[in-house]
């Protein structure tokens, strides 16, 4: 189940998205290298505050990123685009009976500017999208 029309209310996107795995799958889908790279966009991410690393976003070119708080096993918030966009990635996973409810959050778009509507709009079209391939990831992995 998901949210059918993210939030952008604000300069913001939140979704939400529930997978019948348990909070640990989702949360290896959202911190391993490999599996990140086959929903979302490749690169060496790891949830360690501090660590640096570069998303390869296709035709929007290399995105460098930071992580900036972790919650091993709950939650994971990056700097995505620094130097471009500068918005801020949080995952935050849930543990529900049924499996597990990931709460998502793109913040930080810069209104003011041509290309941060222009990322907010675009995004908050993608974002359900590029979420929905998690649960094929995590299917093919069971």
């Amino acid at each position: 189940m998901m949210t059918e029309n993210p939030e952008t209310a604000e300069n913001a996107i939140r979704l939400e998205r529930h997978f019948p795995h348990p909070i640990e799958r989702v949360w290896e889908a959202i911190t391993t290298p490999e599996l990140l790279a086959r929903w979302w966009a490749a690169g060496d991410i790891a949830p360690v505050v501090g660590h640096r690393f570069t998303l390869d976003m296709a035709h929007w070119g290399e995105q460098r990123c930071e992580v900036l708080a972790v919650e091993p096993g709950r939650s994971l918030t990056i700097l995505f685009a620094e130097g471009v966009l500068d918005t801020t990635i949080t995952w935050r996973l849930e543990s529900v009976a049924d499996g597990t409810v990931l709460h998502f959050e793109h913040a930080g778009f810069r209104l003011d500017t041509p290309a941060g509507r222009q990322a907010l709009d675009g995004m908050g079209h993608g974002w359900p999208g590029v979420l929905g391939r998690i649960e094929t990831v995590l299917a093919e992995t069971t």
